[in-house]
């Protein structure tokens, strides 16, 4: 993965870069990005807060730091992961897995998409539920080894992982702040409201 070399420049070469490109033809295809860069720079563009976590410990430190900037402890939360649950059982959280009347939703997910920065989900994590049935800020947690290329890799990497028995209620969110009446979204994203989503994403790879 390149995000450490995002996040950790080493010194400039904006000069080499800039003499790589003039010298590259017009003709050349397009250079793509690092997916894990083209996720990063996609889902932060649709204002979606995206909090990168080495280990458990930082884990654990922007999941509180999330906490106190909205004032959610001892706040009601949504959540149906039962390991979830006993992951952040420290933090003095009412759990249920009532819809109504949650400070958050606090959730894994199926896989993050690289090139247009959704996260997929299943019922497996939203059960029957409509995401506008859900709070307006949502707490994923996913991991480096779930980004994929596109909508269509991540469906087939939920097939194959079900056997028979996919999951039902598949659904992307990509909408993470108010949109303008101009600005169409996509089939799978029809109907979606807006949601403050923060993803804590976990290296394992």
């Amino acid at each position: 993965m390149s995000i450490f070399r995002k996040l950790f420049p080493k010194g400039s070469n904006s000069d080499d870069s800039q003499d790589n490109s003039e010298e590259r033809s017009k003709y050349m295809p397009e250079e793509k990005l690092p997916l894990d860069e083209r996720f990063i720079h996609n889902f932060t563009t649709q204002g979606g807060r995206f909090l990168y976590c080495i280990d458990e410990n930082e884990v654990q430190q922007h999941f509180e730091d999330i906490l106190v900037e909205h004032d959610f402890f001892e706040k009601n939360v949504l959540c149906t992961n039962k390991q979830l649950r006993d992951r952040f059982s420290d933090y003095n959280l009412n759990y249920n897995d009532n819809a109504a009347d949650n400070a958050f939703f606090l959730t894994t997910c199926e896989y993050i998409i690289a090139n247009n920065g959704a996260i997929l989900f299943s019922s497996n994590q939203l059960k029957e539920r409509k995401p506008a049935d859900f709070p307006e800020t949502l707490i994923v947690l996913s991991t480096t080894s779930q980004m994929v290329e596109s909508i269509g890799e991540g469906l087939r990497g939920i097939k194959k992982r079900s056997g028979s028995n996919i999951p039902s209620n598949i659904t992307t969110l990509k909408n993470f702040k108010n949109q303008k009446a101009d600005e169409k979204k996509d089939l799978m994203n029809y109907g979606v409201p807006s949601k403050r989503v923060y993803l804590l994403l976990l290296e394992d790879l």
